[in-house]
C-alpha cells in the first residue's frame, strides 16, 4: 500500500507540474491534474491539503533536486552558471514554475524552507570562500550569488519576441556569454575595481 500512495503522490506531482507550468496557482485546476495523473481531486486534497500546498510541494521537490543534481561549488560560479543555465534550458518548465512562484506566492507568509536552508547554504560557502581569498570580495556573498542565478537564468526571463531573436544563436553561445558574464562579474576590469 505504501509504494501504491507514493505512486499516486508521483503521479500527482508529475500532473501538477504540466498544468501549473503551464497556466500557474490561480488557473490550474485540481480537475485536470487529478484525471492526467489517473487519481481523483479527493486525493490531492488527501495528500497535500489544498492546491496551493500542492504546488508549494511542487517548488519544494524542484528546489531539493535542483540542489542535488546541480551542486554549487564556490571556487567554479561560471561553471555553476552554465549548469543551471543547461538545467533551464533541459527543463524549461522550471523557469515557467519558479516564475509562477514568484507572481503568485510572493505574499506568502511561510517560506519554502528548502529555498531559504539552499539560499542560506550558498551564500555561506560563498562567503567562507571569499574570507579565504578564493573568491574576489568586492560583491557580498548575497549580491554575487544573486548575479550568478540572474545570469544563469538570463534568457528564461525575455519576452517571447526577443527570445526568438535570440534563440538565432545557438545554445553552446548562449552558454558562453552566461559563463563568460560570471567570469566579467568576478573580475571586473581594473579601473571598474
Amino acid at each position: 500500500m505504501a509504494g501504491d500512495a507514493q505512486a499516486t503522490r508521483d503521479r500527482l506531482m508529475k500532473a501538477a507540474a504540466q498544468e501549473f507550468a503551464e497556466y500557474g496557482i490561480a488557473g490550474g485546476r485540481v480537475d485536470r491534474i487529478a484525471r492526467s495523473a489517473r487519481s481523483n481531486k479527493a486525493q490531492i486534497y488527501h495528500y497535500f491539503g489544498s492546491k496551493e500546498a500542492l504546488f508549494d510541494a511542487l517548488i519544494d521537490s524542484l528546489v531539493v533536486r535542483t540542489t542535488t543534481e546541480i551542486a554549487m561549488d564556490p571556487l567554479d560560479l561560471p561553471g555553476y552558471a552554465g549548469r543551471l543555465f543547461d538545467g533551464y534550458e533541459d527543463h524549461p518548465e522550471v523557469a515557467r514554475l519558479a516564475t509562477w512562484y514568484r507572481l503568485e506566492r510572493a505574499e506568502r507568509h511561510d517560506p519554502i524552507q528548502s529555498i531559504v536552508d539552499s539560499s542560506r547554504e550558498k551564500i555561506a560557502a560563498i562567503d567562507q570562500a571569499q574570507r579565504d581569498g578564493s573568491v574576489p570580495d568586492h560583491f557580498s556573498a548575497t549580491d554575487l550569488l544573486t548575479l550568478v542565478l540572474t545570469l544563469a537564468g538570463l534568457w528564461t526571463a525575455q519576452t517571447p519576441e526577443y527570445h526568438s531573436l535570440a534563440r538565432k544563436s545557438s545554445r553552446a553561445a548562449r552558454r558562453q556569454l552566461v559563463t563568460d558574464a560570471v567570469k566579467a562579474v568576478l573580475n571586473p576590469p581594473p579601473d571598474q575595481q
